[in-house]
Formats: structure tokens, C-alpha cells, sequence
């Protein structure tokens, strides 16, 4: 495939630059605020202990400050909607892009086809008899009419999808204190008498955290979005960084926060919060014990938005990564295509089509093909977040060598080059102990093995089977290309 320079009109085929920073900073925020904390944050708790949960997400949350001060820089100086793709093209090595940017499309279209399947599961809490298929086809309609009107009306649907998120945790965490501090709920002051009970705040010893280190990894996934919304941003060199510096606190206090209040108010040992069941949702339960009517069904509505989120983003995000693989003729040209209003009409279809035949996988063999597509797909977050740690540590370096002042960038990524290698490390933990109790009785669970680290090797064929057909070298930080 030869790289698109020119489309009929005799004009690079482009996007339209109409997010605002108000967008960018909601598309962010909101990725990171779904089913992870309102559901999963219980069974992190009852696990761990508070003390495990607190110190796990907080640790995963610095990893995650550095990826984003990393991607910020190179995003900022050099905004694409192919991101870390075109980063580790330009710093790494053609081949590490080529796999990074179909690994990463292949994470969100397998992505989408989780919450098609979710989605339908929601609405069941309300209409149990209902059909699937109702439900699935008007998740479909409502995300692809988002995506194909603007990207504008990508970025306004997202910026509310994400405002009600926010404002539930805001709210959530706001009502917990009180009710700690004896406030509110007509109850005493409940004070730190279940952070300390019994084998608390840390319950279970250190591989109880690790797993839960683990897990975390996988709440703050899609933070990264913001290197793929910069193709289409507003004012990218002052939106970008603006964005970076204010992301990262919100998301790291709201989950702080949120865990912290869950932990004070309910016992770790409440088996309740090993549930993912809407009604034992940590925040139902609070919101319950507040005497909300209808918590359930409330809590309900704010995890069907979350779900529609997901959907929207993970749809706008695979197909902009698709449409610039082909503009880098690393996917078929037909994707290069966008109509008047900058919509890559083809590779939004494409991703959504992948996506749903995904989704009808799950109705066949008992879903083993759809579990191990969906296997494949959750290491895809991470191998991403380890090409934006390699491809900044290089771009960096090129980027001095190459005699080019640092007071020219539009936004100076701090503490260079611990936060790329910190970043690069704790990923590569993660990675590597996806599924670590395989490995712990003496004989190793080989099925096990293959279904947490299938995503591995198909990466690996991805990035050397593209290095052999088109004979690849890394890229010499003397010639890489900052333009």
C-alpha cells in the first residue's frame, strides 16, 4: 500500500480541527470514569483492603500522569489522529507504528462490541422481557449518528456523557463526607473505624494488591484518547497542554476520593462489594444507605450513559486511527476518504461493521470465539501506553540532538527522562503479570496462559511481519523526522 498524499481534488485528505478544550478535557475525563469505578471499585476494596485499593490506584495513577505528560508533549508539537502510531513511525521504527496503530484500532473495535453487548444487559434491569436486538440496533443508530453529523457532535455528545459522570461522582463524594463526618443520613459520625478493622487497610498481603494494581490499569484506560482528539483539536499547542495539566488531577481525586469514601463507609468485609451487580454497586449501596429512592435504578441510568460513552469514543477513536493508517499507506486507501464535513465516512463503517460481527460472535459456541477476542484486546491498552513511554524517551532525544531548543515546544513534558521510563516499566509489569497465577502452583496453566497473553504474539506478528515484508530499520535519532 503506498502512502496517500493526494486525494482526486489534488488535496491531502483532512479532518476538521472543531474540538474546543472544553471537549478534549471530557473525552479524556470521561474514558477514564465507567464500569471500573462505579462497579469495580467494590470487589478492588474487598480484595485488597482500603489501604491495598488507595495505594494500588494511586500508583497506576502517577504511571498514568507520565504517559500523559509524554503524549501531551508529542501531541502538542506534533498533532495527528494517528498519535502514537505516527510517533513511533517517526522515532522508533515504521514497524512499531504499523502495529501500534492496528493494535490500537483492533482494542476499540473489539471494544465496542463489549458494550453492544452490555448495553443490553442494562436495559434488562428496566425491561426484562424486552429483546436484545431492539437494544443492540439502537446502540448502533445512536453512536453512528454521533460520529457520522460532526465531529463537533462527536465532541458535544461526549463532553455531556462525561458531564453526568462527573457530576455523579462529585456528588457522590460530597454526600460521603458528610455522611462520615455524621452531617447527613441521621446517623453518628462513622470516622475510620472500617479503614482499620480487623486485617485492614491492607487485607490479603501483597499479591492481593498486585492483582488489584493490575485491574486498575484497566480503569484508566482511555486517557490516551487525547493524543488520537489532537488531529481535530482546536488550537492544539495551547488546547493540548491545557488539557494534560488538568486531567490527570481530576481523574486521580476522583478515584482517590471515591475509594476513600467507599472504604469509611463500608466494611471491606461486606460481601456485597465482591458484586458487580448494579444493586450492590458500592455507590448504590451509599446512595441507599442515604435513602435515596430508586438508587438502583438512578445508578442504572448513569452506567447505561457510561456504556454509551464508551461505545461513541471507542467508535471515534478506531475509526480516526484507521483513517490515518491509510493516509501513512499502512491500510487500504479507500479509508482515506472523508465527506464535506470531515467525517472518514468508510473507516467509521468499517470499525462499526468489525465491531458488531464481534458482537454476533458471542451468540455462537458458547461465545469461546467472542471471550477470546476480547482477551485479545485487553492487553491492547497497555501495549499502547508502552509505545507513547518508548516513543517520547526517543522523540526527546532526537529532538535535542538534532539542535532544536526545548523552549520552541508548545508544552515541556517534566521530570524527562524518569517519566518515560517509569511509565515504560510499570507497563511492562502490568503486561507481564496479567495473569501471574498461572505460573504460582508448580505446573503452569498453559489455557490460562494463552487466553491472558494471546494479545502478545498477535502483536508480534503485526510489528515483525511488517518489518520483514518492508525490511524496516529503526529510525537513527539523528534522522528521524520532526517536521
Amino acid at each position: 500500500m503506498s502512502k496517500v498524499k493526494i486525494d482526486q481534488l489534488g488535496n491531502k485528505p483532512k479532518l476538521k480541527r472543531e474540538l474546543k478544550s472544553r471537549h478534549i478535557t471530557m473525552i479524556s475525563l470521561g474514558g477514564t470514569i465507567g464500569t471500573g469505578l462505579f462497579l469495580a471499585s467494590g470487589g478492588a476494596i474487598a480484595q485488597a483492603g482500603p489501604g491495598g485499593a488507595l495505594l494500588a490506584y494511586a500508583i497506576i495513577g502517577v504511571m498514568v500522569y507520565f504517559l500523559m505528560t509524554s503524549l501531551g508533549e508529542m501531541a502538542a508539537y506534533m498533532p495527528t489522529s494517528g498519535s502514537f502510531s505516527t510517533y513511533a513511525t517517526k522515532f522508533v521504527d515504521p514497524a512499531l507504528g504499523f502495529a501500534l496503530g492496528w493494535n490500537y484500532w483492533y482494542n476499540w473495535a473489539i471494544t465496542i462490541a463489549a458494550e453492544i453487548a452490555a448495553v443490553s444487559l442494562i436495559m434488562k434491569y428496566w425491561f426484562p422481557d424486552s429483546s436484545s436486538v431492539t437494544w443492540t440496533i439502537l446502540f448502533i443508530a445512536v453512536v453512528l449518528t454521533f460520529n457520522m453529523l460532526s465531529v463537533k457532535a462527536y465532541g458535544e455528545s461526549e463532553y455531556w456523557f462525561a458531564m453526568i459522570k462527573v457530576a455523579t461522582v462529585i456528588i457522590f463524594i460530597i454526600v460521603s463526607f458528610l455522611m462520615i463526618f455524621g452531617l447527613l443520613g441521621g446517623n453518628d459520625p462513622v470516622g475510620f473505624k472500617n479503614f482499620f478493622m480487623e486485617d485492614a487497610p491492607f487485607n490479603g498481603g501483597f499479591f492481593a494488591m498486585f492483582g488489584i494494581f493490575l485491574a486498575a490499569g484497566f480503569s484508566f484506560q482511555g486517557t490516551e484518547m487525547l493524543g488520537v482528539t489532537a488531529g481535530e483539536t482546536e488550537d492544539p499547542g495551547k488546547n493540548i497542554p491545557k488539557a494534560v495539566r488538568s486531567i490527570f488531577w481530576r481523574i486521580l481525586l476522583f478515584y482517590i476520593l471515591s475509594i476513600g469514601a467507599i472504604s469509611l463507609l463500608i466494611p471491606y468485609t461486606d460481601e456485597r462489594l465482591l458484586s458487580e451487580d448494579i444493586a450492590t454497586s458500592p455507590f448504590t449501596l451509599v446512595f441507599e444507605n442515604l435513602g435515596v429512592a430508586f438508587a438502583a435504578s438512578v445508578m442504572n441510568a448513569i452506567i447505561l450513559t457510561a456504556m454509551l460513552s464508551a461505545g461513541n469514543s471507542g467508535l471515534y477513536a478506531a475509526s480516526r486511527m484507521l483513517f490515518q493508517l491509510a493516509v501513512d499507506g499502512k491500510a487500504p486507501k479507500l479509508f482515506t476518504k472523508v465527506n464535506t464535513r470531515g467525517i472518514p465516512v468508510y473507516a467509521l463503517l468499517a470499525t462499526l461493521a468489525v465491531g458488531s460481527l464481534a458482537f454476533l460472535a458471542s451468540f455462537f459456541g458458547d461465545g469461546v470465539v467472542y471471550i477470546w477476542l476480547l482477551n485479545a484486546s485487553g492487553m491492547s491498552g497497555f501495549i499502547a501506553w508502552l509505545g507513547i513511554a518508548i516513543s517520547h524517551y526517543r522523540f526527546r532525544k532526537a529532538y535535542v540532538l538534532q539542535g532544536r531548543d526545548l523552549k520552541d515546544l508548545p508544552y515541556v513534558s517534566p521530570l524527562y527522562p524518569f517519566g518515560p521510563l517509569f511509565a515504560f516499566a510499570l507497563c511492562l509489569i502490568v503486561i507481564l503479570g496479567q495473569n501471574y497465577m498461572a505460573f504460582m502452583d508448580g505446573k503452569i496453566d498453559w489455557y490460562g496462559v494463552a487466553v491472558s497473553y494471546i494479545g502478545l504474539p498477535l502483536f508480534g506478528a503485526l510489528w515483525f511481519g511488517y518489518k520483514i515484508k518492508h525490511n524496516t530499520k529503526i529510525v537513527k535519532l539523528k534522522d528521524a523526522d520532526l517536521d
